[in-house]
């Protein structure tokens, strides 16, 4: 700014510079011309009078500094001058200022030296003789004036030189100070400039709209990271480039980043061939879906471009947990399989044993024996198709009709049914405990407690025992179902409790177990919140506690 204040001051003091060197160059010449006009008329005048009375004796002696005279005939020859000598000059019949004399008494004229830079001034007189005297003067020209007058002119230009820079810096200082004063933030309260108030009254405008568009922005903002940090999905935004803009809570958690990664690419966040492809195609403006393994768990991402008139401005990655879903997929499969296995081994030995005593290839004492198997499969699929059933109802859901229900008197309903079972096996079944009143479903809990006890009889030894426990413990109601049986190994016990699966398969067919009954007391108790905690050791028994919170 110092420097455009210091081109205009000497920019104006200039252009004045110059102006005033022209009106005084053009005064003074004017001035200078006029009075040498006058002065030359003087002399004139004055050499006509003393030639008049002297003659040629008046030129003897004379000096006439500064002015030239010529005494020139009427018929133009040149009878003296004061410079040149006389005998060598041209006839001035012809001159201007000489004819004009002959012709009316005075006359003048002027002429230019372009090559020196000077013009003569002429004032001429007739005598009475006829004679003409004539008086001439050297002037300098306009452009002789000014250049005599560059010197003082140049001292002057670098005094307003000097002055404009000294008054350019502290002009400017003044100016500037103000501006550099002024407080944008309260655009309303700067005591400046009257011309910067509509500047002020607009910044104070803008740093409203601003501030209301910032808290706007602010507020999306805060909304759109509380929505996604409290999305179980993770979700990750990236532009055209594959860069990611935007990485929420669980994304970070899933693939182990942090907040660091928001600018990088996406293929520095996950490397896998499935990722690749995913934003290939995602960038080329497709969607597309790609199953993800990341710690040991399933997870579908889901990629959406991002168009705009056409082209790909971004892509949206959404990731969420299938590994339950897959699991179920697996076991969902699995059950089809054991169930058309399960319901297919009864069905060909009843058909096998019927087709025999059809087609009359059983012996009459024999007959009993058929029918006997015919009976025992047949009741083995029923108990079979009961067990999936009630699985069937619990995966479904649905309301079921809770109500509060005494845990003791469940169990001792429970073991009176199975009591000649175990007299059957030999196998001696006791309940113990206090009354505990837990909200549930009486037609589940009985399953449980009827299942485990059935269990536990089944896998049992000669001799052997089943002991049922109900209490309190630690603000939860406990069953507790121990037996004296087989046992089951370390690696099968975290798996006991799916559906169809056997420790032992033949020692299984031989009791009649569907592999269905630990699975109903799984569901069941997932029904009623409540935790299993299995203890086992082969050859010494298992004992199996269910938690109901109370």
């Amino acid at each position: 700014m110092t420097r455009r204040i210091f081109n205009s001051i000497f920019g104006v003091s200039f252009l004045l510079l110059l102006c005033c060197l022209a009106v005084v160059t053009a005064l003074l010449y004017q001035n200078f011309t006029s009075v040498q006009k006058k002065t030359l008329v003087t002399e004139t005048q004055l050499a006509a009078q003393g030639i008049e009375k002297n003659g040629m004796a008046w030129f003897d002696g004379l000096k006439a500094d500064g002015y030239r005279l010529t005494w020139v005939s009427a018929d133009g020859t040149v009878l003296c001058d004061t410079q040149v000598d006389a005998s060598s000059m041209e006839n001035h019949a012809q001159r201007e200022e000489i004819r004009e004399a002959l012709e009316t008494g005075s006359g003048e004229s002027v002429r230019s030296s372009a090559t020196l830079g000077t013009r003569e001034l002429y004032r001429s007189q007739k005598l009475s003789d006829g004679t003409v005297i004539r008086a001439a003067v050297t002037q300098q020209t306009a452009w002789s004036l000014v250049v005599g007058m560059l010197p003082p002119f140049c001292a002057i230009l670098i005094a307003a030189a000097v002055i404009a820079l000294l008054l350019a810096g502290n002009l400017a200082k003044r100016i500037v100070g103000p501006l550099n004063a002024l407080d944008l933030d309260q655009p309303l309260e700067n005591e400046a400039y009257p011309e910067l108030s509509p500047l002020l009254t607009r910044i104070e405008r803008q740093h409203r709209q601003i501030g209301e568009q910032l808290s706007e922005l602010s507020d999306k903002k805060n909304e759109f990271e509380t929505i996604t940090g409290s999305m179980s999905e993770g979700l990750i935004l990236l532009d055209d480039k594959g860069r990611v803009l935007s990485i929420n809570r669980a994304a970070t958690i899933l693939f182990e980043v942090d907040d660091a990664c928001v600018g990088r690419d996406m293929l520095t966040v996950d490397r896998s061939p499935e990722m690749q492809r995913l934003l290939t195609d995602a960038l080329a403006g497709k969607r597309c879906e790609a199953l993800l393994k990341l710690g040991g768990a399933s997870f579908e991402a889901n990629a959406s471009p991002v168009l705009t008139n056409g082209e790909t401005r971004g892509v949206c990655i959404l990731v969420f947990d299938v590994t339950e879903k897959a699991a179920l997929e697996a076991q969902r499969r699995e059950f089809s399989a054991n169930v058309s296995h399960e319901l297919k081994t009864p069905l060909q030995s009843i058909m096998g044993s019927a087709e025999l005593i059809e087609n009359g290839l059983v012996q009459p004492d024999d007959l009993p024996q058929f029918a006997g198997r015919i009976r025992t499969e047949s009741a083995r699929l029923v108990t079979l198709i009961d067990d999936i059933i009630r699985l069937s109802q619990l995966d479904e859901g649905g309301e079921l009709p809770f109500e509060t229900v005494d845990l003791r008197d469940v169990a001792d309903e429970a073991v009176s049914l199975l009591g000649p079972e175990a007299e059957k096996k030999n196998v001696s079944l006791s309940v113990t405990g206090e009354s505990v009143q837990i909200s549930g479903v009486r037609r589940l809990l009985h399953e449980i407690v009827y299942n485990l006890c059935d269990n536990a009889i089944k896998y049992n030894v000669a001799g052997g025992s089943v002991s049922v426990a109900v209490g309190r413990e630690d603000g939860d109601a406990v069953l507790i179902v121990a037996d004296t049986g087989i046992g089951i190994p370390k690696e099968s016990q975290g798996r006991v409790f799916e559906r169809f699966y056997r420790v032992d398969k033949s020692h299984s067919k031989e009791t009649g177990g569907t592999g269905l009954g630990l699975s109903i007391v799984k569901h069941a108790a997932q029904l009623h919140l409540a935790r299993l905690e299995l203890s086992s050791e082969l050859g010494k028994g298992t004992t199996v506690a269910v938690r109901f919170p109370l």
